[in-house]
């Protein structure tokens, strides 16, 4: 019997019907049980009485996830997109660990990365009342991403001149031995994470620190500001249906057609 692939693509990559959230919820919890299996298995008290049960529940979990990826290929008229997609890479990278561990042992101890799967959570959200906040502060980061460049740019330039004067300033007697040592404490200093490993024992240098901090306390409340505007701006966009072609989300509440492919959605 030939599978409907729009009822596939349906089931697999959207969480409005029921089976839809079904098998989501199996997939979250089919995921947490394969990297619970892993993190056991590392333990040597554990691994020496339920190694077989272990290496068995990974060849099945890993052939079930080939599975679905494969299906997710299937069901999609752009397997393309989808495979160099984020979410299409992270599914490939969860299950090539217990493959290359035929060929290089110990491999199978990446199959840990299966926890970023646990992403799609968001897809399951959907139906809750929290998923606007998510989808939401997703699309304002993405939106915003030029100017957090630039914040980040800005700030980057901060710690390499901060770092390189406190080399001049404080020397090798302060453990400042290089310009990299140097950036290293501007970059702790400016986070205001203060590790103390290294600091400025002279007048200037810790004139020069005392500055640092107050920049740092500035500058934390700069992206909060550049992403709470964006969040303001995409209130608008409401529509949360998976586009069967390309699998983007994200397009304006009234629309009919993908904003990133023209398909029908």
């Amino acid at each position: 019997m030939k599978i409907n692939r729009n009822r596939l693509h349906e089931i697999i990559f959207e969480a409005e019907t029921r089976e839809g959230k079904m098998f989501d919820l199996i997939l979250m919890a089919a995921i947490l049980v394969s990297v619970v299996v892993v993190i056991l298995d590392s333990v040597a008290s554990v691994r020496l009485r339920y190694h077989m049960l272990f290496i068995t529940l990974e060849y099945i979990f890993t052939g079930l996830f080939t599975i679905e990826y494969a299906l997710r290929i299937y069901s999609v008229k752009s397997p393309v997109r989808y495979i160099t997609s984020f979410f299409g890479i992270i599914d490939l990278i969860s299950i090539l660990p217990t493959f290359l561990a035929i060929l290089v042992p110990g491999a199978q101890s990446l199959l840990v990365i299966r926890i970023f799967r646990l992403l799609r959570i968001f897809r399951v959200l959907k139906l809750s009342r929290y998923h606007k906040a998510s989808y939401y502060l997703i699309r304002s980061l993405q939106a915003s991403r030029h100017k957090i460049f630039v914040f980040l740019a800005t700030v980057l330039t901060i710690v390499v001149i901060m770092g390189a004067l406190m080399y001049l300033i404080e020397g090798a007697d302060s453990d400042f031995t290089d310009i990299p040592t140097g950036i290293y404490w501007a970059v702790v200093t400016i986070t205001t994470v203060g590790y103390g490993d290294i600091s400025p024992v002279t007048a200037l240098g810790q004139m020069m620190a005392s500055f640092l901090m107050i920049v740092g306390y500035a500058i934390i409340a700069v992206p909060t500001g550049i992403i709470t505007a964006e969040i303001v701006r995409t209130g608008k966009f409401d529509n949360t249906i998976s586009c069967p072609n390309c699998s983007k989300e994200g397009h304006d509440s009234m629309a009919s057609y993908c904003k990133y492919c023209g398909h029908k959605l």
